[in-house]
C-alpha cells in the first residue's frame, strides 16, 4: 500500500504572541502542492515480530527513531496494541528543514494510512489530535486543502483559494535555518492588515502587502536567500516569498519558465503547477 505524502508553501506568516507552553501564537494559510514523498507499507514475514523502517532518496540526518513516521506507528500503538509489527519504507524527495512540511507530511500520512489499513475508524478530528502531537503542521496534512491556521498552526479553517492555473518554482538553496534561532530574532506583533483579506485579494496585490515575518531576520543572516526572492521577481514572478522559516523561497508565475538562472548554483529546483 502506496502513498505520496506531499509538501505545503505559507501564504503570509506573522508570529503573534509567546506562548505560556513555549510554543508561538502565529497565523498563517497553508497551500499544498503536488511534490511528493513515497510512503509505502510493505508486508512482513509471518511471526516476524518486529518493526522495521527503512528510507531512500535524499538523506534524512539523524536517527531513523526520530523519524516523524516511526513516531506516527508508536503513537497509535500505544493505544491500539493490536496493531501488527510491520515495514514502512519511505523514499525522500521533499527536502528537508526547508520550510516545506515534508517531515509533517510524512508523519501525518503515517497515521491515515494505518488508519485506513487497520480499520481503526478514527474520525478527522480524533487524527487531527494524534498529528499535531507530533508537530504544530501535522493537522495540516491531514485535512490536506488551503485552510488558514491559527494558534500553533493546529488550529485550521479551510479558505477559498486557488493557485489553479499558474506555475510555481521552489528554489531551495541547501542553506538550513534553524526555526528555534528564526523566533527567537522576531518581536512577536499584531498585524496590521487580516491575513484572510489579504488573501481574498487579487495576486497582484499580494507583493506589497503578503509578508513573512521571517524574512527580515533571515535575510539579514543570509543575504543569499533575498537574492532569490529578488530574482524571481525580476524573472516575472507575480508573488515570490519564503516558505515558513526557510530556506525555501517560492515563485508564482502565470506561465510555464526555465528556471536556468540558477546555473551552476547547487540549488533544489523544482517547477510545479498550482
Amino acid at each position: 500500500m502506496i502513498v505520496f505524502p506531499n509538501c505545503k508553501i505559507n501564504l503570509g506568516l506573522h508570529i503573534l504572541g509567546k506562548r505560556e507552553d513555549g510554543y508561538h501564537n502565529l497565523e498563517t494559510v497553508f497551500y499544498p502542492l503536488h511534490l511528493t514523498d513515497v510512503l509505502e507499507l510493505l508486508p512482513t514475514k509471518e511471526n516476524s515480530n518486529s518493526f522495521s523502517f527503512s528510507q531512500s532518496g535524499l538523506t534524512v540526518e539523524g536517527s531513523s527513531s526520530d523519524n516523524l513516521c516511526v513516531k506516527a506507528y508508536q503513537l497509535l500503538k500505544k493505544d491500539f496494541p493490536f496493531l501488527p509489527d510491520m515495514k514502512l519504507h519511505l523514499h525522500k524527495a521533499i527536502p528537508m528543514g526547508a520550510g516545506l512540511g515534508g517531515g509533517s507530511a510524512d508523519g501525518a500520512f503515517t497515521l491515515s494510512l494505518l488508519n485506513d489499513k487497520f480499520f481503526l475508524q478514527l474520525d478527522q478530528k480524533t487524527l487531527l489530535q494524534y498529528a499535531a502531537a507530533l508537530g504544530s503542521d501535522g493537522p495540516f496534512f491531514i485535512i490536506n486543502k488551503p485552510c488558514y491556521a491559527g494558534g500553533r498552526g493546529e488550529l485550521l479553517e479551510p479558505v477559498p483559494i486557488s493557485l489553479k492555473g499558474y506555475h510555481i518554482v521552489l528554489i531551495n538553496p541547501g542553506i538550513h535555518i534553524s526555526t528555534a534561532w528564526a523566533f527567537a530574532q522576531l518581536t512577536p506583533a499584531l498585524p496590521e492588515n487580516d491575513l484572510r483579506k489579504i488573501i481574498a485579494a487579487p495576486i497582484d496585490t499580494w507583493r506589497s502587502d503578503l509578508k513573512n515575518d521571517f524574512e527580515g531576520p533571515v535575510f539579514q543572516a543570509h543575504p543569499e536567500i533575498e537574492n532569490i526572492k529578488e530574482t524571481l521577481y525580476q524573472r516575472g514572478a507575480i508573488y515570490a516569498a519564503m516558505s515558513g522559516s526557510g530556506s525555501t523561497v517560492f515563485g508564482i508565475f502565470r506561465e510555464p519558465c526555465n528556471p536556468d538562472w540558477f546555473l551552476g548554483k547547487n540549488y533544489y529546483i523544482r517547477q510545479l503547477a498550482g
